[in-house]
């Protein structure tokens, strides 16, 4: 490769497997300085370097984008400085296409989810604007009448990661565009069907619960949420089932992936 490098490039640096996002910081007497965004240093000799060994930044990359669809450095090193980078700037979600990805800010977020934030979404096709769990519930309520068919969110991340937050938050969404769409004289009547479902879900996170590194409320179960809309658009009932992890024969010893999940869910039902 060209081994030609100045101060202030921004590059690749593979280390231990690993793609780190990096900062050339000297390079000098035949000797280059990296240092990564994490806070290591690395030193190489400039005639040792390889283009397996650095590769050039992409300006997508050193950016960071809205949706990770269009990063032009495609490995796990780009995905997870991409994150950071928005995770910094204090916004959370991040596209994959029409796959969302959520971090955990383990604090408020003042007016993320208010009801000018929903509103705002409920005008919006998913990609039209910033990343949002809101956009996400939106193109699946939209898409039961553009399709004609039944929708799925599936909802997947590692202890913490904000599952069970997320899956109050659709309700919160779709309880709202079901209020919406009904004549002012008939939303007290339903309203009750729709506060029992977001009511019910600190009941059941009373149960079955363990304390673990990263959460002191995890939940030990995978729960299914079956809501029912009525050709108005309105909910007119709904369920939800649980089912205990350590009870799901198909599940291997291992942590199982989001389709062995899928698959042993279907298998237990």
């Amino acid at each position: 490769m060209d081994n030609f490098f100045t101060e202030g490039d921004r590059v690749w640096l593979r280390e231990d497997e690993q793609y780190l996002p990096s900062t050339v910081s000297s390079c000098s007497g035949g000797v280059v300085v990296f240092a990564t965004d994490y806070g290591q240093v690395y030193t190489y000799k400039q005639n040792a370097l390889t283009r397996q060994k650095v590769q050039p930044m992409q300006l997508s990359s050193v950016a960071g984008v809205e949706d990770m669809a269009a990063l032009e450095d495609l490995h796990d090193g780009a995905i997870m400085h991409n994150l950071f980078l928005r995770y910094q700037q204090r916004h959370i979600y991040t596209y994959i296409g029409s796959i969302l990805a959520a971090v955990n800010p383990y604090q408020p977020l003042p007016g993320l989810y208010d009801r000018p934030a929903v509103e705002l979404y409920s005008r919006h096709h998913l990609g039209e604007i910033s990343p949002h769990i809101f956009a996400v519930a939106n193109e699946c309520y939209r898409s039961l009448w553009k399709r004609l068919q039944n929708q799925c969110v599936l909802i997947s991340g590692e202890s913490g990661a904000g599952k069970t937050e997320s899956t109050k938050l659709i309700l919160k969404f779709l309880s709202a565009m079901s209020q919406h769409s009904l004549e002012a004289s008939s939303r007290d009547k339903t309203s009750h069907v729709e506060e029992a479902l977001l009511e019910s879900s600190p009941i059941m996170e009373a149960f079955g619960n363990a304390k673990t590194v990263y959460n002191n409320n995890s939940s030990r179960f995978g729960k299914f949420v079956q809501l029912h809309f009525s050709q108005k658009g309105n909910i007119q009932g709904g369920r939800i089932v649980d089912y205990l992890l350590e009870k799901v024969s198909l599940l291997p010893p291992i942590r199982p992936t989001s389709s062995e999940l899928c698959r042993a869910f279907i298998k237990a039902f």
